[in-house]
């Protein structure tokens, strides 16, 4: 049986591209738009995303988060500026690079320290970092649907058990 870590880091892949797919069907100003919203433009989310789905994937591989954090602060201005064609890529080479790290480990239970600068050592393991960066991702794509329909456009169903369907 797949473990539900796994199977939720694989619910997150698929709605990221469906998002994605949705926003490739809109007129590219809609992209970097700026809005009154939590975030000004569907890019900054989007880049936001990939920027932590990057820490994330840092931190699991070994990496301190002050390392994790530095880069990805870098990764997500570089992110925030390509067009919607461009993420989709980005996202699929990470997902790419999650799967094969996930696939060579033996214990994703493996427990793991991750010290926050701004909350402290928290002891957790792999599998709930990737609960994280599955639900960090859904949040975030509830505020792009916002976004769009604050647009006058039409978001894509994205949730999990559209997605147990779709397997």
């Amino acid at each position: 049986m797949e473990h539900p870590a796994l199977k939720m880091y694989d619910y997150h892949v698929w709605a990221n591209n469906i998002i994605i797919d949705r926003l490739m069907e809109l007129p590219d100003e809609i992209y970097h738009k700026e809005i009154q919203s939590g975030f000004s433009s569907v890019s900054k989310v989007l880049s936001h995303i990939y920027a932590t789905d990057c820490v994330w994937f840092d931190i699991i591989s070994g990496k301190s988060m002050k390392h994790a954090l530095a880069s990805a602060g870098q990764l997500g201005e570089q992110a925030e500026i390509k067009n919607i064609t461009e993420m989709k890529k980005l996202f699929l080479d990470l997902s790419e690079r999650y799967k094969a790290f996930l696939n060579s480990q033996e214990d994703i239970e493996k427990m793991i320290a991750v010290d926050n600068p701004y909350a402290g050592v928290l002891e957790t393991s792999i599998s709930e970092s990737l609960l994280h960066v599955a639900t960090h991702g859904a949040y975030h794509r509830g505020n792009i649907a916002t976004m769009l329909r604050q647009m006058g456009h039409t978001s894509a169903m994205q949730d999990y058990g559209l997605y147990l369907y779709s397997r």
